[in-house]
């Protein structure tokens, strides 16, 4: 089967904790559109506990079991919810993937005085303060949980930097460590060193916080039995640690852990393959790069060259470390990285990256279910929004489980109408595929001998004529204006 990925939340999904048992009803529903592997989001408790959407990570051993920051469930549910969550996910042959953020921690229990110095924001490599004595949150000793699973306490020497300093403004201060008086080693130079995101930014040269990691790693693996990992903010994480990180996992668990790392990088496919390089591709990456172009010919309508859609994409130069997606919750709107993908374009979009040969497609929930929110925007006004699931969405996702298969054959000759057809195989019937960004066009492709005489349907429901297939194996298939048809064999034939 084709391999489809959904990301399983979005930044405003329902709290309560409602989504562990959502997905659980859900997972009969999920099997039938194809969906393979299920990305649910960080699980363990955050320093807002049930209001958490849990990239503050506080206690990585508590799923939603000890009372702690206020509630025992997390956002999404208690840990006996996600379980059963994951359990009837996988007995439906769904794959689950856990959201690990090991790059900072949130919601210290105690104070502690320790030594500093300030840098500045825009380059971390500067240092524009005298060495000077802070106090900050940076003592974790879990006092709900009460060592159970682990008795580590976390203190200042396991970090490398803070952003409070009690009774004082704030701001990034580096730590004056044993590990090192510099920042980790990043592959890229923003903001000189961008090791520091936010929090309290964990020392992965200290071997005690590489040793409790990879033990939780381990232990986090017997719980629940995931099989894959989404790995949050590499930009900022030493790409060393992860290698070691995934080695263990994967050696301790006996299983091969599938890892797609989130390295934002728009239109920077550069970095995206030196980070490969750099980690010997021992992880997939999210091709921010596709979706950024997504997101360019969505704003640009008609006068974005389609035929370039795939340049300087990660799925078109390293397909077999590429994740694809059309939008996820960094990305949707009002969040810090806002760059939505227009809603006319993303049945476009979606078939560009569920109906074709290259890279692991992921879905975004909102896109399958629809949802509405409410938050501040950069202007001080709150706004009202509202994301409509994707027109054609399930129908999209079937033909790519039934039909995407065999040769792929492309028609990528016209700036505003491109097509593919996909050939099949001794068990599938393959599909055509064409869109357009601007008008109605009709695009002649080879579907193949064995389809002659054949007549192929608009699964969309955009044309009400049958394009039969003539003695040379060739259709006329058509495009609607600014939207997309897929072509199946009529059933029967």
């Amino acid at each position: 089967m084709n391999p489809t990925m959904i990301q399983y939340f979005h930044w405003y999904s329902e709290g309560n904790g409602t989504l562990w048992n959502e997905a659980h009803k859900n997972a009969e529903y999920l099997s039938e559109l194809g969906i393979t592997s299920v990305w649910f989001p960080p699980a363990y408790k955050s320093t807002n506990g049930g209001n958490s959407v849990g990239y503050d990570a506080y206690d990585l051993f508590d799923l939603g079991e000890f009372d702690q920051k206020n509630s025992i469930p997390t956002k999404y549910g208690t840990k006996d919810e996600y379980i059963k969550a994951i359990k009837a996910l996988k007995k439906k042959n769904i794959e689950v993937i856990v959201d690990i953020v090991l790059g900072h921690k949130a919601g210290g229990d105690e104070l502690e005085k320790f030594k500093v110095v300030k840098v500045d924001e825009n380059n971390r490599e500067k240092v524009i303060s005298s060495e000077i004595d802070i106090e900050s949150y940076t003592k974790f000793t879990f006092p709900g949980r009460g060592k159970k699973y682990s008795d580590f306490e976390w203190n200042f020497t396991c970090f490398s930097g803070v952003d409070y300093a009690e009774g004082k403004d704030s701001h990034i201060y580096k730590i004056k460590s044993e590990y090192g008086d510099d920042w980790e080693e990043m592959i890229d130079d923003e903001k000189g060193n961008y090791d520091y995101l936010m929090y309290n930014d964990v020392e992965h040269r200290n071997p005690h916080v590489r040793e409790e990691l990879n033990k939780w790693a381990n232990w986090y693996f017997e719980q629940t039995d995931f099989d894959g990992v989404r790995l949050d903010a590499l930009k900022h994480i030493s790409f060393d640690f992860y290698k070691e990180w995934l080695t263990m996992l994967r050696s301790n668990s006996g299983k091969n852990i599938f890892a797609v790392g989130e390295y934002w990088a728009p239109g920077q496919l550069n970095l995206l393959q030196k980070y490969i390089d750099a980690t010997e591709g021992c992880m997939s990456l999210f091709d921010s790069s596709l979706h950024n172009n997504f997101h360019t010919a969505s704003q640009e309508g008609d006068s974005y060259d389609l035929r370039q859609i795939f340049e300087h994409t990660l799925t078109q130069a390293d397909p077999l470390h590429s994740v694809s997606l059309v939008d996820n919750h960094d990305t949707q709107p009002l969040q810090d990285l806002e760059a939505p993908v227009e809603e006319w374009f993303k049945p476009l979009a979606y078939a560009l990256i569920l109906l074709r040969v290259d890279g692991y497609p992921c879905i975004f929930y909102p896109d399958l279910f629809g949802a509405s929110y409410k938050d501040m925007g950069n202007d001080g006004n709150e706004y009202e929004i509202f994301l409509n699931k994707v027109d054609g969405i399930e129908e999209l996702l079937k033909a790519r489980k039934n039909h995407a298969f065999g040769e792929q054959r492309d028609y990528f000759e016209d700036a505003n109408c491109v097509g593919w057809v996909r050939a099949g195989d001794d068990d599938h019937d393959g599909c055509a595929v064409v869109l357009s960004n601007k008008d109605q066009y009709e695009k002649p492709m080879e579907m193949g001998e064995k389809y002659i005489g054949k007549t192929f349907y608009d699964v969309l429901g955009r044309f009400e004529d049958k394009v039969t297939i003539d003695d040379n194996g060739w259709g006329n298939f058509p495009a609607p204006a600014g939207n997309v048809s897929v072509w199946l064999v009529e059933d029967g034939q």
